[in-house]
């Protein structure tokens, strides 16, 4: 049977490329909402730091209907580190939207989900997005595509892919370059008469298999899928179980079914083959796992999800203003919070270690890690977290380490110091293009070469540089990488810092924190130029004498210093350093805190 009342398409795109808000036009031009209907930018991005940072974290799910056609539509993550999600996506789908920046072109992540959507046998639309940009390339970028869909083994039918040229922030869509459109009919046509419809058998029994996973604190997790074949309903009998044998088949009974209509869950008694749907009840149920009939069951295959690349360690926070600022702060708290995660995020690893009071936490990059800790502090929660490390791992015989696809897109004037600096990170150029004005690299790297070059590379590109990595593959260890070239400037004791101490330490290297701050001894106020550390009193006040005039001390000028987001912190790091983390502050600090201390143990080191 051939389902012609439906349609299910992912909508996959390099980070930036504007997915999100081609998919709130879709939903506006779909009659979606109320014509008096107030409606955020950015609608599918539901959470805060989604919104802040302008990227999707999570596939979202929605749908609208067009000419009495249902359309599930997903809209994907575009960052490399969230790349786990899109993969599973794209076995509930039977078509992809490939969105494409008109003045940046295909980029690493396109390349990326793109293979993996062409491997499946999907159809492509191609989508040329933001041609109303005054730099934009509207048949180059076209060539660009092609180009790629060649190199990744398209096959005739898939290089025949129809493109269109969309405007996603003015809701317009048409055939032929340089022409805005009205809206996106163009886009609604195309997807209805280009996307095959489901083909499925609702006589069969009943299969499923779970691409995705949410989380409700009232009915626990809740399963993401398309209905393979036959159909489901509440309160049926089912055998659950995975593809790789890693668990034996159990029995579970489904509680609810909810289906998606525009951006609400909508519950139903029953599903037929080809929707995609939600259901809750099932415990442990994960993603890759095959709902079938109770005593038939045939687990369907599924992609195996990819292993983390870099590691960290989260602790008990133990330094001298513990527990001043944050609501959860025991271990216990902590191990719990991020099992719990475990739960939602299934490309997170989170082991113990020898001590109570420290677990490794793995992802898929720093960004991956960057967001589960800011996403906890805003709970509430308190943590040290130590430096990023890469997962290595031994491949016939030998040490190997993961290597990233880097394309760096930057003016002309800057390639020299772009390349000289990646060189000593033990980067490998296999390509160069000049785009306009600018010049395209591409370069295979080690993935800890990447670890605080983002800032450097902001620096030399004087912010004109576009940076976006993959993991690309396991390589043999390439040997040392220095990961950073500078020292840090050390609080001598606890106290606030003060005009006069700040005045005489900013003369030793670039400070983090102004006049008033509370600092305690061995936490890190400032970077310092030279290779070793240098410990600074911060809290040194003037002493009075008899000639001192009242207003000598305005006439101290404060250069402002450097405020660190948690990236920049994590950039920073050495490995002798902890980074603080509570609801309020990020505090660099000293794994040793005692100036003395660490003094004796360099000099057993020497």
């Amino acid at each position: 049977m051939i389902r012609e009342d439906l349609r299910n398409i992912a909508i996959i795109a390099h980070v930036d490329h504007g997915k999100t808000t081609l998919v709130d036009q879709m939903l506006k031009q779909s009659g979606t909402f109320r014509d008096n209907q107030e409606v955020d930018e950015r609608v599918m991005d539901s959470g805060d730091i989604e919104r802040e940072r302008g990227i999707t974290i999570l596939a979202k799910n929605t749908s609208i209907v067009y000419k009495d056609v249902k359309i599930n539509v997903i809209d994907t993550p575009g960052h490399a580190d969230f790349g786990g999600e899109v993969e599973r996506i794209l076995k509930m789908v039977n078509g992809v939207i490939l969105l494409v920046d008109a003045a940046e072109g295909p980029m690493p992540q396109t390349r990326f989900v793109l293979q993996r959507a062409l491997e499946m046998g999907h159809r492509v639309i191609i989508v040329i997005n933001k041609i109303d940009r005054p730099d934009s390339r509207l048949n180059e970028v076209g060539d660009e595509v092609l180009e790629l869909l060649m190199d990744l083994d398209a096959t005739d039918e898939q290089l025949d892919s129809p493109i269109l040229y969309c405007s996603g922030r003015d809701g317009t869509a048409s055939r032929t370059p340089n022409f805005m459109g009205e809206d996106l009919t163009p886009l609604f046509d195309e997807i209805l008469s280009y996307i095959p419809a489901p083909e499925v058998d609702t006589e069969g029994p009943m299969q499923m298999l779970v691409s995705c996973i949410d989380y409700n604190d009232y009915v626990g997790r809740i399963a993401v899928g398309r209905v393979e074949r036959g159909v489901i309903s509440v309160n049926q009998e089912v055998t659950i179980g995975d593809y790789h044998e890693t668990k034996k088949p159990y029995r579970g009974k489904i509680v609810t079914i909810y289906q998606i209509q525009g951006l609400k869950r909508v519950p139903v008694e029953k599903a037929t083959a080809g929707d995609i749907i939600c259901i809750s009840g099932i415990e442990g149920i994960t993603i890759g796992d095959t709902i079938c009939e109770f005593g038939k069951f045939e687990p369907l295959p599924f992609v195996k999800i990819s292993e983390p690349t870099v590691e960290m360690t989260f602790s008990v926070n133990d330094s001298p203003f513990a527990g001043r600022e944050g609501k959860f702060v025991t271990s216990r708290q902590l191990r719990d919070r991020l099992f719990k995660e475990l739960l939602r995020d299934v490309s997170l690893r989170v082991s113990e270690t020898d001590t109570t009071d420290s677990f490794k936490v793995a992802g898929r990059g720093e960004m991956h890690l960057s967001i589960l800790i800011e996403t906890m502090r805003r709970e509430g929660y308190e943590m040290g977290v130590s430096t990023p490390r890469v997962l290595l791992k031994e491949v016939e015989g030998k040490l190997c380490e993961p290597i990233e696809r880097l394309v760096i897109d930057v003016p002309e004037g800057c390639v020299g110091s772009v390349m000289e600096k990646l060189g000593t990170r033990k980067a490998e150029m296999t390509q160069m293009t000049p785009v306009g004005n600018r010049m395209r690299l591409e370069f295979l790297i080690p993935s800890r070469g990447l670890f605080g070059y983002r800032s450097e590379f902001l620096t030399d590109t004087k912010g004109e540089g576009i940076m976006s990595s993959v993991f690309a593959k396991y390589e043999p260890y390439k040997g040392d990488i220095p990961r950073r070239k500078t020292g840090s400037l050390v609080a001598f004791e606890t106290g606030d810092a003060i005009t006069y101490g700040l005045y005489n330490a900013q003369e030793r290297g670039e400070l983090f924190i102004g006049a008033g701050v509370p600092v305690y001894e061995g936490m890190i106020v400032g970077e310092s130029p030279k290779v070793e550390d240098l410990v600074v009193n911060v809290c040194k006040k003037k002493h009075l004498t008899n000639t001192r005039a009242s207003g000598s001390d305005d006439a101290l000028r404060l250069i402002p210093p450097r405020i660190l987001s948690l990236e920049d912190c994590l950039e920073f790091l050495a490995d002798d350093e902890l980074l603080e983390v509570t609801p309020k502050s990020l505090r660099i600090r000293k794994r040793t805190l005692s100036n003395t201390l660490r003094a004796k143990e360099r000099a057993k080191l020497q």
